[in-house]
């Protein structure tokens, strides 16, 4: 049985603030603070402005549309490039806008309701770039706005890392290409999409706590949880599983104006949660000001950062690629760290790029970690190894943290994700080991493990995790639960042995352990795609204990064009795939 590798416990710290310094440093009323250790230090200021990569315009903003073409034009086809952008509007109605959105670009309404920046048009992706084929279509997100479709609907052709928050549509949202090319996607929440959500090539979806006006089919795996209008559950055929409310959730914060002042909203947790949070009117939650942050920009370092926080400020990373080299660690509760216009933290020297403690209430959201070419053992832990407070009032979030490994050029982690503390939600995230791109293959960019759960109580909505060199997923905790999964296995194992797991072929993207009593699962797919060797046997898609407290709800696994074949979906439960037909295989319920 594979046992998992400690997380070290000798846990890096910058030293603390004397609690007068901490005081004074929080008020901002000087420059300069006491150390425990009676230096002077430079007191980390709060606010500013939101650097060269936000832009943000208002109704009256002369040529908007050529400047959102502008940095399409740039971002189209970037896709491992170091450019990142957010487009932010004032509340407001715009007309006769087409925003293409590509690579490493947010586009967001600073409204608090969605509904207080209205386009007059369209908020599009679209595949040109890749000759239709909309599986690369990454690493963007659209948030916080209302639509009004010029054709009556709005297309938003994505694959992974493209989250769709806080929108209404007031039409259809079409979620392919044009031509209807493939497309492997996607996570909707919070939004209202008036008319139908037509699906049409893609592959998988999971929609969250939202309103839809109809659902047109699925392909493999299309998962709802608290959505009205959702179409019923009916797995395998169509393949739709359907929860009627979400057990727990938050919505990720979102930068906003209140008035001329920028600041930062973060959602109340929500239990069993059906339908959108914003629909009569305010939605509840905290408004904190924007001088309560750290407003990093690009040439920040860890060092600095972690000074804020240990003032008592916020973080929010502007749009840009952080270079660190030493753990950012958070260890106040209620800390807010937020990214903007996908801002990535690179890793240099093999250190872990982010640390939570095991405190309540942080948000950790809209971040891309891309691993360096030193090997981190973690990219990210949430809590410290054998973490156990009670977090269950006000747990942590991770919410569009995105992980990368290769792709963007070499890069190394044994384990992506750790979490630790108990009662966590990780609510969408995509961890990816990169299968195409610069600086990838078996060993060039190792990275053994995903997304490793030890905490109990963890919940995950929307666990996107590709192509590790072993497991995928792997869960230790106690009463955990996983709403969607979508997985694919790596594709460029060179052979059989190369992945053999002693007397098993393969290992799982998705393992419970053994010692787990209780467990649950529901909208689950694994997809093998073994182009170097086509006739590797990979065992099972899942591998969980046997007992009455450890349940699944709609398995799939998939032979991409019979490029490799499952001899089973979980265990020794399911029919095998055979042949070159990409025709999956299903459990409806295990056991």
């Amino acid at each position: 049985m594979h046992a998992p590798p400690t997380a070290p416990r000798a846990r890096r710290r910058t030293r603390a603030l004397g609690f007068a310094a901490l005081a004074v440093a929080m008020l901002m009323s000087v420059p300069t603070a006491q150390t425990a250790f009676g230096e002077e230090v430079r007191a980390v200021p709060g606010g500013g402005d939101l650097g060269p990569n936000v832009h943000v315009f208002d109704p009256s903003t002369p040529d908007i549309q050529g400047k959102v073409d502008e940095i399409f034009k740039k971002q189209e086809s970037d896709q491992f490039g170091t450019d990142r952008y957010a487009l932010m509007f004032k509340p407001g109605t715009y007309d006769d806008i087409n925003a293409q959105i590509g690579f490493y670009t947010q586009i967001a309404g600073l409204g608090l309701n969605p509904n207080d920046t209205t386009f007059n048009g369209d908020v599009t992706v679209d595949a040109g770039w890749f000759d239709g084929n909309a599986t690369q279509n990454f690493w963007r997100s659209a948030e916080n706005l209302t639509l009004k479709p010029v054709s009556g609907t709005n297309r938003w052709a994505v694959s992974q890392a493209a989250p769709f928050r806080r929108m209404h549509v007031k039409g259809g949202l079409n979620l392919a290409p044009d031509g209807y090319g493939w497309a492997s996607g996607g996570y909707i929440a919070d939004s209202k999409i008036d008319g139908q959500v037509g699906p049409y090539s893609q592959q998988q979806w999971y929609t969250r706590d939202s309103s839809v006006g109809g659902w047109g089919n699925g392909v493999w795996n299309m998962t709802f949880s608290g959505v009205e209008g959702a179409p019923a559950n009916s797995f395998p055929e169509p393949p739709y599983t359907t929860l009627d409310t979400t057990p727990v959730s938050r919505e990720k914060p979102f930068l906003y104006l209140d008035g001329d002042d920028y600041k930062v909203f973060v959602p109340e947790k929500r239990e069993n949660a059906r339908g959108v949070s914003w629909d009569d009117g305010t939605p509840a939650g905290e408004s904190i000001p924007l001088d309560r942050f750290y407003v990093v920009k690009e040439g920040a370092d860890a060092a600095t950062i972690n000074a804020a926080v240990e003032q008592g400020l916020h973080l929010l990373f502007t749009p840009g690629v952080y270079h660190i080299d030493e753990t950012i660690n958070i260890d106040r509760a209620d800390t807010v760290a937020l990214g903007l216009g996908l801002a990535t933290i690179i890793p240099d020297n093999g250190v872990t790029a982010i640390k939570v403690g095991d405190v309540s209430g942080v948000k950790l959201a809209g971040l891309l970690v891309d691993a360096g070419p030193v090997n981190s053992e973690t990219l990210i832990e949430v809590g410290p190894e054998n973490a156990s407070a009670d977090h269950s009032a006000n747990p942590t979030s991770l919410q569009d943290v995105f992980v990368r490994i290769g792709g963007a050029g070499p890069g190394k982690a044994t384990t992506s994700i750790v979490v630790n503390s108990d009662d966590t939600i990780i609510d969408h995230t995509w961890v990816w080991r990169a299968d195409h791109g610069e600086g990838w293959g078996w060993e060039t960019n190792r990275a053994d493990y995903g997304v490793r759960v030890n905490g109990d109580d963890v919940l995950a909505t929307g666990l996107f995790v590709e192509h590790f060199n072993k497991y995928d997923v792997e869960w230790y905790g106690e009463r955990g639960r996983t709403i969607f999964f979508q997985n694919e296995k790596a594709y460029d194992a060179p052979d059989q042995a190369a992945i053999q797991n002693g007397n098993t072929k393969g290992y799982a993207a998705y393992r419970v352990d053994d010692s787990v009593d209780q467990h649950e699962g529901w909208g689950m797919g694994s997809y093998c795609y073994y182009n170097v060797d086509p006739t590797i046997i990979q065992e099972h898609g899942f591998k969980a204990p046997v007992k009455p407290g450890v349940k699944f709800h709609s398995l799939i696994v998939v032979s991409l064009g019979g490029n490799g074949q499952y001899e089973h979906v979980i265990n020794d439960v399911g029919s095998p795939t055979s042949g070159p037909d990409t025709i999956p295989s299903q459990v409806v319920n295990f056991p």
